[in-house]
């Protein structure tokens, strides 16, 4: 089956606005069951995040990356507000991470606080829900060979060196679990759940150059991914989609160009400082050469100047 590549926000977003796969993928991955859900993608343009005050937004290779972006490049990051089986109440922060950019690690983490600092509404009731995070990252960890992994935290007394069962509402609400999703990792492994769910996302088998649409080649025997499929076949088949999925990443590649080009200038930028930083060390150490050299000379004429004096005195004495 021809399906669209799913790690595409306009993509991701299509197959997130399905109640029964957004149950099913952040279900899967938590291992939990999901009872109710209510998904809130947050969209943004990547040139209003840029610091307007930065002297590099008026370069000249801000405003060539301006005229070449011939739509609006956006991100999505899903907040999904889920009741699980247990009764339990948590929010769900999803974030794709197409690219290694030191921008989306520090914009998430701008956005993480900003979660943590926000009151939820759960039954006309403000109040502060439990945080789990959820990264799909299209690139590789060098260090984690996994295509799934789950940061988890442990509770330890630490007095006795044993673990603590019991869970704390203060401390759930102030740390969190996340999971790590590379799809760069993922193989033909098709056996649990969770194998299947990651077959979607699979970076195999594609039949266009520009890597957006591929051959889904196992058999869906799992309901919710055979609604995933479905979905994504739409999508892969539709040409206003698939110009969708075009533009967003001619638009990521261009951003991505911009961002190499910015981080190759600081770093001849940051060279070219050092370079200055060592020769003024160096200048620096050639005037204290020179003033050492200043002193040493005026000792010696002061030494010369006493001796003279003495050879004077000595003189009139004998006169």
């Amino acid at each position: 089956m021809i399906i669209a590549n799913p790690i595409y926000d306009v993509v991701f977003k299509r197959l997130m606005e399905n109640e029964t796969v957004a149950k099913f993928f952040i279900g899967t991955l938590l291992d939990v069951t999901v009872e109710a859900i209510e998904l809130h993608p947050q969209e943004f343009t990547f040139l209003k995040d840029l610091d307007p005050n930065d002297p590099a937004m008026n370069s000249f290779a801000e405003k060539k990356l301006r005229e070449r972006l011939l739509i609006n490049v956006f991100r999505l990051d899903f907040i999904a507000t889920i009741k699980t089986s247990d009764g339990e109440r948590k929010k769900v922060l999803i974030e794709i991470q197409k690219a290694r950019n030191l921008i989306d690690v520090m914009r998430f983490r701008n956005y993480l606080a900003e979660q943590y600092s926000k009151e939820d509404v759960i039954d006309n009731t403000k109040i502060a829900l439990p945080i789990t995070t959820i990264y799909i990252l299209g690139f590789t960890l060098p260090e984690i060979e996994t295509p799934c992994v789950k940061v988890e935290r442990v509770y330890q007394d630490l007095i006795h060196k044993t673990p603590i069962t019991a869970k704390s509402e203060f401390i759930e609400k102030l740390t969190h679990d996340s999971f790590i999703v590379q799809v760069e990792r993922i193989t033909d492994r098709y056996q649990t759940r969770l194998d299947k769910l990651l077959s979607i996302f699979e970076q195999q088998h594609f039949i266009d150059e520009r890597s957006t649409i591929k051959d889904y080649l196992h058999t869906p025997d799992l309901e919710e991914v055979k609604t995933m499929t479905d979905i994504l076949h739409y999508a892969g088949a539709d040409p206003e989609k698939r110009k969708q999925i075009a533009n967003e990443q001619e638009g990521w590649r261009t951003i991505n160009a911009y961002l190499q080009e910015t981080t190759q200038n600081a770093e001849k930028y940051l060279k070219q400082l050092a370079e200055q930083e060592q020769t003024l060390v160096e200048q620096q150490q050639t005037l204290v050469e020179q003033q050492q050299a200043l002193a040493e000379q005026q000792q010696a004429l002061s030494e010369k100047d006493r001796i003279i004096a003495e050879l004077m005195k000595k003189l009139e004495n004998q006169a």
